[in-house]
């Protein structure tokens, strides 16, 4: 069975129901969830809006991190989802979710999957700044 249920960047809308929804299964006692927001502010600086640019093979590097969390948990379901384009504060930009027997190792899948994902999977965040001046985070 594969506990790969959904691994996509998408230019559309995120949905955290989706994504909990594509991890439920019977034999999870614990389903863990991440959902990461565009916020306000980024190091004191007013953020107006941002995007998110990735690589052609972004989504093979993605399923080889969700890979390296199922045979190092015991994942029974694991989903993530990460947005590409323009972004509004507000928005949702990643949802991450694992479920696991217990819910210690959902927590500790869910919090590695979404660490391994921003270290490893080449997508990039340009923030546009209130003020006019803008970042890229990631490249590098």
């Amino acid at each position: 069975m594969n506990v790969i249920r959904l691994a996509e960047l998408r230019d559309t809308p995120l949905s955290a129901d989706e994504v909990l929804a594509a991890v439920a299964d019977a034999s999870a006692g614990g389903t863990a969830i991440f959902v990461g927001t565009v916020r306000d502010e980024d190091h004191r600086r007013a953020v107006s809006g941002l995007g998110y640019t990735a690589h052609p093979q972004a989504v093979d590097r993605l399923r080889v991190v969700m890979e390296k969390v199922a045979a190092d948990y015991d994942v029974r379901a694991i989903a993530a989802v990460h947005r590409v384009g323009d972004l509004a504060v507000g928005d949702l930009a990643v949802v991450v979710a694992a479920a696991c027997a217990h819910r210690a190792e959902a927590f500790e899948a869910c919090r590695t999957l979404i660490d391994d994902l921003k270290a490893e999977v080449p997508i990039w965040k340009h923030q546009a700044f209130a003020d006019g001046g803008d970042e890229w985070v990631g490249i590098g």
